[in-house]
């Protein structure tokens, strides 16, 4: 059985700084806000019809691993795990929370994305699994960057996003916070300054 507790805070008093803005976020010596201690996400969860169906939709399709849940959760469920990710299936008591057309691909939808090595070879295990998909690839005339963009729905309805991001130049847009990039992974370039 879990136990749910809500908190308004996970860091004790004395980890903060003594300063602190008007939102109660530890603020540095240049008096800008703190980075939250986050590291990566964790996992993507998701609603399903039927828990077995997704899940060989996501090993067989996507490559994902069935890794095994903590028996406290006394729910149907699967617990999946791959590229540092996790995806955590979860069966849906209420039909009106998942997607109700299946079938309908806008890139503009939520949706999670992947980043890929070998786009050609993604589109022909969709292709080889029957899945429906929209290919796109956005072009940004200025700095003749590319990117090919694949968009499907797993048996959910829930759009997936297959892409060679890393294509694209992270840019920090403002002076608030610092990107923080996992070392163990592929990162996309970072642009540090201006100039860059």
């Amino acid at each position: 059985m879990e136990k749910e507790e809500v908190r308004g805070s996970s860091r004790d008093n004395d980890q903060m700084k003594a300063e602190k803005n008007k939102n109660g976020v530890g603020v540095d010596q240049k008096g800008e806000e703190e980075a939250a201690p986050l590291m990566a996400l964790n996992h993507v969860s998701r609603l399903c019809r039927c828990v077995k169906e997704s899940m060989e939709f996501y090993r067989k399709v996507l490559g994902f691993v069935l890794i095994e849940r903590p028996p406290a959760f006394d729910f149907d469920g699967a617990w999946l795990f791959n590229y540092g990710i996790g995806i955590h299936l979860v069966q849906s008591k209420d039909e009106d929370k998942l997607p109700r057309d299946r079938e309908h691909l806008d890139p503009m939808d939520n949706h999670i994305s992947f980043q890929c090595e070998d786009m050609g070879l993604i589109e022909e295990r969709l292709k080889g699994f029957g899945v429906k998909y929209m290919k796109r690839t956005v072009e940004d005339e200025q700095t003749g960057t590319a990117i090919d963009q694949l968009f499907f729905n797993d048996p959910d309805g829930f759009m997936v996003e297959i892409c060679n991001c890393e294509n694209l130049k992270l840019v920090p847009a403002g002076s608030l916070g610092q990107i923080r990039l996992p070392m163990d992974r592929h990162n996309p370039p970072l642009q540090l300054h201006a100039h860059d």
